[in-house]
């Protein structure tokens, strides 16, 4: 049985919906307190308000997190809030689909920002306050996509991806020292909203290449959060843990028969 994370404080960016909103709900039940960081106000209070309505801490902040100025704010109102941070989950991403010829330079800069840059802003405005943590954690949102496997239309998205776990190699080496780790998540098909959008066709096909035959949920990322949030993992830095239910273990589809 892992040590208790309760009372620790957390903060969570994308976490209006999805992944980030399934970790918010779950670190709060095990007693967290958190704050979710979101640019939609109206998703974070449904969300903020679903945990307390259950006997959950939390609050919500709206920031974007390409504005290294907007993600200051938010930690230092985590600060503010909660007493401290003790753990930062970097959760914010996007994944518009567009085949190369078609994405344009713009595209690519925003799937950059949002992804890559904007980790960089939740980790660099965070440091100070996870330093005077006794058990600071960091927690990266990356994807089987771009570091282990592509899917047409992602080039951008799986390239974002895979710059994360570059960042989290040396980040895990310069912050050893301090007592923080960082580590990463690298979610398979996740049934989140974004994903239920998708056609049934495409649901149909993702379903059928994971061999334990269905989608994964918001709380097996979220579980896995806990697990590098503990006291417990206090020595696993600069690590990614995939939770794909095996998506990248066939060697073809035949291997499913």
């Amino acid at each position: 049985m892992m040590t208790p994370l309760s009372g620790r404080s957390v903060l969570i960016t994308g976490a209006s919906k999805g992944i980030g909103k399934g970790m918010a709900k779950v670190f709060a039940e095990k007693g967290c307190q958190v704050l979710l960081v979101a640019r939609n106000e109206t998703l974070l209070s449904e969300a903020v308000s679903s945990i307390r309505a259950t006997g959950g801490t939390a609050d919500f902040f709206c920031a974007d997190v390409t504005d290294a100025d907007a993600m200051q704010a938010a930690v230092d109102q985590a600060v503010a809030r909660f007493g401290g941070l003790d753990i930062l989950c970097c959760n914010a991403g996007i994944f518009p689909s567009a085949r190369l010829g078609q994405i344009t330079g713009k595209d690519w800069d925003m799937v950059m920002n949002v992804n890559a840059k904007g980790m960089f802003h939740a980790v660099n405005s965070a440091l100070p306050a996870l330093k005077k943590s006794d058990q600071g954690r960091i927690i990266l949102t990356s994807s089987i996509t771009g570091p282990i496997t592509g899917y047409p239309g992602w080039s951008h998205y799986g390239a974002s991806k895979a710059a994360m776990l570059g960042f989290l190699r040396t980040a895990a080496i310069e912050l050893a020292s301090t007592g923080i780790t960082i580590n990463a998540i690298l979610p398979g098909n996740i049934a989140t909203e974004g994903m239920t959008e998708l056609a049934e066709d495409y649901m149909a096909t993702m379903t059928a290449s994971i061999p334990m035959k269905h989608l994964g949920s918001t709380d097996d990322i979220a579980y896995a959060a806990l697990f590098f949030a503990s006291r417990e993992a206090g020595f696993i830095t600069g690590q990614t843990l995939v939770v794909d239910g095996g998506q990248v273990l066939p060697e073809s589809m035949e291997a499913m028969a």
